[in-house]
């Protein structure tokens, strides 16, 4: 049943074709190509490790085999590098899903610095900043070069699993639910529903993460480095500290990546309807499915950074600093609190730096990660032709 699907969702691609093959695609692959020259002998052992056995796997090769050698006779690989069977699959979207986020991360993680200082309900006076670039200059003349990178390796620790489950179960689910909503054809609803799953799974990982990262990115930051900061928020404010802000956070994920993946995928079908490798669609729909949703969803991120810093001055201005509630705890919470010492505009606090960030960040992740997919399945189905040469000749 399943290598007669694959067949079949082959052969609908092929005869819903109504444009000459784009070629541009794989030129811009051949000259990014290099990025990844040094991922493919590790990616090797891994996808080879990772690779479930399931059910049907040889009836599924012997498709693919057939597949491949019609491919090599045609030079048709662009237009099927999405259409791996399924037990090879999940392997090749996690190894893809954690190098874009990594990626995503340590590239933008400067901006991420100042989005996470300019949301200060508030901030000290020499932390107060016009816009993006004069934070960025303020902040390297004043504290120092490599201030705007503080946190960057507990992002990293995290956004490596948590990308790999995003972008896994993200795949995984959008075939699922496409199936079963609309067979043979792309849906809206399926790519939201997909998209809101694997938030969970993401979140779930990088809230921790999360938590140190912007406690470290703060003006005057009194923690002397990860492990540090990690012991200190433990001590004092318990384990629970982590996940203060993990509903918070999903509230404003959720949505996010609903809006950003239908985005993502509806720009897709009008830019790369024949779904080929094309970096430049990969990067425009990115970044404007990223800059879309994080102007939509910049309230609640602000009350996340709120819930994650407990920022000191923030919570003796609003009278939190004694007795019980020392600590500003829930969404709720939140809301009025950003409301009470900064009204409306409050909630839209350093929106500029999350737009900017956001686009080049999910630009590069969807980049990166289709890039990645594109490369480790071509080497999978060049692979796999090897051994049908062989029985043949």
């Amino acid at each position: 049943m399943e290598a007669d699907g694959f067949a079949r969702k082959r052969r609908m691609r092929a005869e819903t074709t109504c444009m000459d093959p784009v070629v541009a695609g794989a030129s811009a692959g051949a000259e990014v190509q290099w990025l990844g020259g040094r991922f493919w002998g590790i990616s090797e052992s891994i996808v080879g490790s990772l690779t479930p056995r399931v059910g049907g796997e040889k009836q599924l090769q012997n498709v693919d085999f057939a597949c491949c050698a019609q491919d090599a006779q045609t030079g048709d690989f662009d237009a099927d590098y999405e259409g791996l069977p399924q037990g090879a699959s999940t392997s090749t979207h996690m190894l893809a899903g954690a190098v874009a986020g990594i990626m995503e991360h340590c590239v933008m993680f400067p901006i991420d610095c100042v989005k996470t200082r300019m949301q200060s309900l508030q901030p000290d006076p020499a932390a107060r900043y016009r816009n993006v670039m004069d934070a960025l200059r303020r902040i390297v003349s004043t504290e120092g070069a490599w201030r705007p990178l503080r946190g960057l390796n507990a992002t990293a620790i995290g956004a490596g699993p948590a990308h790999a489950l995003y972008f896994a179960s993200y795949e995984k689910l959008k075939r699922t639910l496409s199936d079963a909503i609309h067979p043979g054809a792309n849906s809206h609803l399926a790519n939201g529903a997909a998209g809101c799953v694997a938030t969970l799974l993401h979140d779930a990982i990088m809230n921790p993460a999360e938590v140190v990262k912007q406690r470290m990115q703060m003006y005057n930051s009194p923690y002397r480095g990860v492990l540090d900061c990690v012991g200190a928020v433990w001590q004092k404010e318990g384990p629970a500290a982590f996940y203060r802000s993990y509903t918070t956070q999903l509230t404003m994920n959720v949505p996010f990546q609903a809006l950003h993946f239908m985005t993502y995928e509806y720009l897709q079908e009008l830019l790369n309807p024949l779904r080929q490798y094309n970096p430049s669609s990969h990067m425009l729909s990115g970044a404007l499915a990223g800059a879309i949703a994080a102007a939509a969803t910049t309230p609640l991120d602000v009350c996340k950074t709120l819930l994650n810093t407990q920022e000191s001055q923030a919570l003796s201005s609003s009278g939190q600093g004694k007795g019980a509630h020392r600590h500003i705890s829930g969404l709720a919470h939140a809301f009025r609190t950003v409301y009470r010492l900064g009204g409306l505009p409050g909630f839209f606090r350093g929106v500029q730096a999350r737009v900017i960030y956001q686009m080049p960040s999910t630009a590069i992740s969807w980049s990166v990660y289709e890039f990645f997919k594109y490369g480790l399945t071509k080497h999978q189905h060049s692979k796999r032709r090897v051994p049908h040469a062989e029985t043949e000749t």
